[in-house]
């Protein structure tokens, strides 16, 4: 592995950061706010097209980036290391954060108004792909569960954090790179948790915030991203069983 600490940043490093912290922030906007609005509530092969492009392009984009010079001879660069140190803080962080989000769910939050209406909109949103039902949720659960949050650790922590350790001090680094991932959250959650943007979208932004922090100190502190993803896994699942639970009356 390449450390990104190695060398300084270039302009067209910069670039590349600067599409790359922004990028998912566009396509939730797309996806979340003007597409589905243009689907009338059912399939929508628009909203599908543009999901399944938008992924392809935003987890492409690093290493198409960090390897440009591959044709020149030069040895291709691939995503950190797994090793299994940092594996146990990493996983105490997940199940820490799991517990306190189905504690809050279920012993607060689940029968005021702020979660009133999110399952329907959840439902509603599952029906522009066809996964509306038990099988496809589980499905779509275990593609953000999995691979996507390996995805995301990879793109979030080893590029993003990571190469911005080449422009600004650590601190930096991790603010800044933990802002970006939680920007997109904020307009997700602003769709799902419409009416209460400062009372819960913003407060549960900024806990996504706070986890990217964590795992992005974690990889600093390893160099490897197995702790960091399976941290995020267990995150991810309490949240699929979060959503199960909101959208059980819908099948």
């Amino acid at each position: 592995m390449t450390d990104a600490n190695e060398t300084r940043g270039s302009a067209g490093d910069a670039i590349a950061l600067i599409i790359a912290m922004g990028f998912p922030s566009l396509m939730s906007w797309l996806e979340f706010r003007v597409l589905p609005a243009m689907g009338g509530g059912e399939h929508n092969p628009a909203l599908q097209s543009a999901f399944a492009l938008g992924k392809a392009i935003q987890f492409a984009l690093p290493l198409m980036y960090v390897n440009r010079a591959v044709w020149r001879g030069r040895p291709p660069v691939w995503p950190g290391t797994f090793q299994r140190v940092g594996l146990g803080p990493g996983i105490v962080f997940g199940l820490v954060v799991a517990a306190g989000t189905l504690g809050l769910y279920f012993l607060w939050l689940k029968d005021t108004p702020v979660f009133e209406s999110v399952g329907e909109r959840v439902h509603g949103w599952l029906k522009q792909f066809n996964l509306a039902n038990p099988t496809g949720y589980l499905l779509m659960a275990a593609f953000i569960s999995v691979p996507h949050s390996f995805l995301e650790e990879y793109y979030w922590r080893w590029f993003v954090f990571g190469w911005l350790r080449k422009f600004v001090p650590l601190p930096w680094a991790l603010a800044l790179s933990a802002l970006a991932f939680m920007s997109h959250h904020v307009i997700v959650l602003s769709v799902y948790l419409e009416g209460y943007f400062w009372e819960a979208a913003v407060p549960f932004s900024l806990c996504v915030a706070g986890g990217g922090v964590v795992w992005a100190w974690l990889y600093h502190r390893t160099g490897s991203l197995l702790g960091p993803w399976l941290s995020h896994l267990i995150v991810d699942v309490s949240l699929m069983l979060l959503g199960y639970d909101l959208l059980r009356h819908y099948w």
